[in-house]
């Protein structure tokens, strides 16, 4: 169930996990998203954005560190700042994984970064942030979807891609609230968030759709029609686009929204303990600390 009041400070933390993947033994498979043509291409697809995407998350929010008074803020921004950085060094490694598949990664990677890179030299640094904290919503509403469903788990079903999604996705929704806290304590203009919002979810949808379009273009499995047509029929009742998410997303729109609207105490210290307690699934993925 989801709660809605105030997460305490251990809860709000957003602690730095130095993980990294070891790769060099792991058989990755063309489809490896339980075997689907078309979920393996969109999920190759966004992790292809995430490198520079989590570049540009990061640049926005610390370009305000100067103007953040509140020191748990200032204490949350680093810890973004260093989740973020982390994930996209794993996902670029996983990416190269995708490359050697035949995945167009590497094409999407270039450009990602040129038009991220052309809209902060083209747009006020408010609305980076805004965008910022636009896409964070996406991705942790995404987060929260893969942590809650049985059903969204279950398709993935090599450990490769099912470690780094699950760990990516318990620190999204760890930090889900930093950029928007952020946003609201250098700009808090319901309009810019509201119409930045509008745009991010055109160009988001717009983009996914093309890219993973692009994508199946480079698969030869994409040329038989039945398997094809099974893939976009068994897309349509994905958890990740079932109406609950779909209402998440708008609800961003909200005056008074806040992303702890929908904070689960109960699911964040599940993943906590499964990922990263005394016997979690990931603890031998940390580096060592000292």
């Amino acid at each position: 169930m989801t709660v809605t009041e105030s997460p305490s400070s251990s809860e709000r933390a957003v602690p730095t996990r130095r993980v990294r993947f070891d790769r060099a033994d792991t058989a990755l498979p063309r489809h490896f998203v339980g075997d689907d043509l078309v979920m393996s291409h969109v999920v190759a697809v966004l992790s292809a954005t995430f490198p520079n995407g989590e570049d540009f998350f990061v640049r926005s929010v610390r370009h305000y560190r100067s103007e953040i008074d509140d020191p748990e803020l200032r204490v949350l921004v680093r810890g973004f700042s260093a989740q973020e950085s982390i994930h996209g060094r794993e996902h670029r490694a996983f990416n190269e994984r995708l490359a050697e598949l035949g995945y167009p990664t590497r094409l999407i990677d270039r450009f990602v970064e040129r038009a991220l890179r052309l809209a902060e030299r083209t747009l006020p640094a408010s609305f980076s942030l805004a965008v910022t904290s636009a896409l964070e919503h996406y991705t942790a509403t995404l987060a929260e979807t893969l942590l809650r469903s049985e059903e969204a788990r279950a398709m993935l079903d090599t450990g490769e891609a099912r470690d780094l999604l699950l760990w990516h996705a318990l620190e999204e929704y760890e930090h889900k609230a930093v950029a928007f806290d952020v946003f609201q304590t250098v700009s808090g203009s319901h309009r810019i968030r509201v119409g930045v919002m509008n745009v991010v979810t055109a160009g988001f949808i717009g983009g996914a759709v093309g890219m993973t379009a692009l994508s199946l273009l480079t698969d030869r499995s994409a040329r038989n029609p039945r398997r094809l047509a099974r893939s976009v029929a068994q897309l349509r009742r994905s958890p990740f686009i079932a109406a609950p998410v779909r209402h998440k997303i708008r609800d961003y729109n909200r005056r008074d929204f806040h992303p702890n609207d929908h904070h689960d105490p109960g699911l964040l210290a599940h993943w906590r303990t499964e990922l990263f307690g005394s016997t979690g699934t990931l603890v031998e993925r940390l580096e060592p600390t000292g």
